[in-house]
């Protein structure tokens, strides 16, 4: 969701005099004579995952690095759902303007770098032309269902419209196929900026293999979030504890079942929050109210933004590697494309178990 939240943030700062806003915000741009060509991303190393610079202790991630990125194109920013390959090198990008990036993740040491070979498109209809109606292009979330990033396929969950699409993918172009997944009727009821916010494919557990969704903000009658699982029958409803009201962003899913759920939350006198939480494989059942361990909670006095998009990356040692990105709603004043990166804090975490 492009959270207006931020440009009124903005406004006020202007009207009580912090810092010197000579724009406020910036509109989302006009895609709809955009064709996919290559552009150049800047990136600047974030050190510490403290503003302050201190090394603040973590205990169940170690924090490897992070970017603040920029790009001259005017379609760069608003990235809200993130894919990053097997190798922790290739990415794919999403942004709610109905854009995507692709790129190579550069390193130094361990820590992330810069990006290179990025190029940048539109989403294309069924026509080959890109997404016409601005309400239709609010793309806010991407599941990989197979192949590689430059012959394959993926899901992509959108608000305005609520709905989930197929995509092919391939090096210069992301085209819709015409095909869709079966909408819960419980999703009707999602207000319009708070939809398909979060969405992943199971590699592992016993729904290995099926999309998994959740709204950003759609409660059951004890105020706990909404998700839904797509099995044989069609989408069964599930639910997650709702901890602070945090709403959720994005989750992404690990080769043995388990999902990491990124949830964010906006307060006027605290800022921006955001929240990783881990759910375990066998955890999911239709029906049932889940509960999840958190990994991680950060406020602004740390390195982050308004984090929207979440890739859970199985490197070659056995290692979890867990990749964020942020919306800055185009708001180049106050906000910030930042990407960061963690290590879980386990030597290992259980292997891929056979589908039931």
């Amino acid at each position: 969701m492009a959270l207006i939240f931020f440009r009124r943030f903005a406004v006020a700062i202007a009207v009580i005099g912090i810092g010197a806003c000579p724009a406020l915000a910036d509109e989302k741009p006009d895609i709809s004579s955009l064709k996919s060509a290559p552009i150049t991303v800047a990136a600047q190393p974030i050190a510490t995952f403290s503003r302050s610079g201190g090394n603040r202790p973590l205990a169940k991630l170690k924090f490897l690095g992070g970017l603040v990125l920029t790009s001259p194109s005017p379609y760069f920013g608003g990235w809200s759902g993130l894919l990053l390959a097997d190798d922790g090198k290739s990415l794919l990008a999403l942004s709610d303007t109905g854009v995507w990036m692709t790129g190579n993740l550069t390193y130094a040491g361990t820590s992330p770098s810069g990006i290179t070979n990025a190029r940048l498109g539109p989403l294309l209809e069924k026509s080959g032309r890109p997404i016409r109606r601005r309400h239709d292009r609010d793309s806010e979330s991407i599941a990989f269902e197979g192949g590689t990033f430059q012959n394959g396929t993926a899901l992509i969950g959108f608000e305005g419209r609520h709905r989930i699409e197929r995509f092919r993918l391939d090096p210069k172009d992301i085209q819709a196929t015409g095909a869709a997944l079966k909408i819960p009727a419980a999703a009707k009821h999602m207000d319009q900026n708070k939809g398909f916010e979060a969405l992943t494919i199971l590699k592992g557990g016993p729904y290995k293999g099926r999309p998994i969704a959740f709204s950003e903000r759609l409660y059951d009658p004890a105020r706990n979030h909404t998700g839904w699982v797509w099995t044989k029958a069609g989408p069964q409803t599930f639910h997650l504890k709702n901890i602070g009201d945090f709403d959720i962003t994005d989750v992404a899913s690990l080769d043995d079942g388990t999902i990491f759920v990124l949830e964010r939350r906006f307060r006027w006198l605290e800022g921006v929050k955001m929240r990783l939480v881990r759910v375990a494989p066998d955890a999911i059942v239709p029906g049932r109210t889940i509960d999840g361990e958190t990994l991680i909670e950060a406020d602004m006095a740390d390195n982050i933004d308004n984090m929207e998009g979440l890739a859970a990356t199985r490197l070659k040692s056995g290692g979890v590697l867990l990749t964020m990105i942020s919306d800055d709603n185009f708001n180049h004043v106050i906000q910030r494309t930042v990407l960061l990166q963690f290590l879980l804090k386990e030597s290992r975490q259980a292997k891929a178990r056979l589908p039931n």
